[in-house]
């Protein structure tokens, strides 16, 4: 593909095998989070968070140009006390979890997310990840400063695919780590 600003790359436009394999993907992906996300048992979650709203899989076309899916758990988007766990598959750039705590949850871990490779968002909003994962806006130990000007507490870590047939079980195993953490703090 030429760099010229009015170019049309033509073999790409015409490329039929192109679009159906990347709806394939995206459709073993869904299968994949729907999997999980009816593992996951709604008693737990209120266990966890008595306001949880349950489980809500959704996903979008364009996140910087490219395509991603988002898995929910809990759903409490509440700024002052709530709880969420979002599964974020971002084609082109990895699958990630987070934890979204609000500003004064009376169970907030802060501490105890400081283990096993969660890192602290620094972001202005908890919906900046291009800011988040390809700014590095993220520190490994928050400072008691961060935790004080932050209008929200979110960690994040990548999980990382070593083959297809381990999507599952590694997702399963990260909600299965971070559920301990917030049972153990928040239940």
């Amino acid at each position: 593909m030429t760099d010229e600003p009015n170019s049309i790359d033509l073999k790409l436009w015409l490329d039929q095998d192109i679009i159906p394999r990347q709806n394939r993907l995206k459709a073993k992906f869904w299968n994949i989070l729907s999997e999980v996300g009816n593992t996951v048992e709604l008693g737990s979650l209120s266990t966890i968070h008595e306001k949880s709203r349950g489980i809500k899989l959704s996903k979008g076309n364009d996140l910087l140009g490219y395509p991603y899916q988002v898995l929910d758990l809990i759903r409490d988007f509440n700024p002052e006390d709530g709880l969420n766990i979002r599964l974020l598959n971002w084609f082109g750039h990895g699958l990630f979890i987070f934890v979204l705590i609000g500003k004064n949850h009376p169970k907030a871990p802060l501490t105890h997310l400081n283990r096993d490779s969660w890192l602290y968002d620094l972001a202005e909003t908890q919906w900046d990840y291009p800011e988040i994962l390809l700014n590095n806006a993220a520190r490994e130990t928050p400072t008691e400063n961060d935790f004080k000007n932050s209008v929200y507490y979110q960690w994040h870590k990548e999980i990382k695919i070593n083959s297809s047939s381990d999507i599952k079980a590694r997702i399963l195993g990260e909600l299965k780590n971070l559920s301990h953490i917030l049972i153990e703090k928040m239940g």
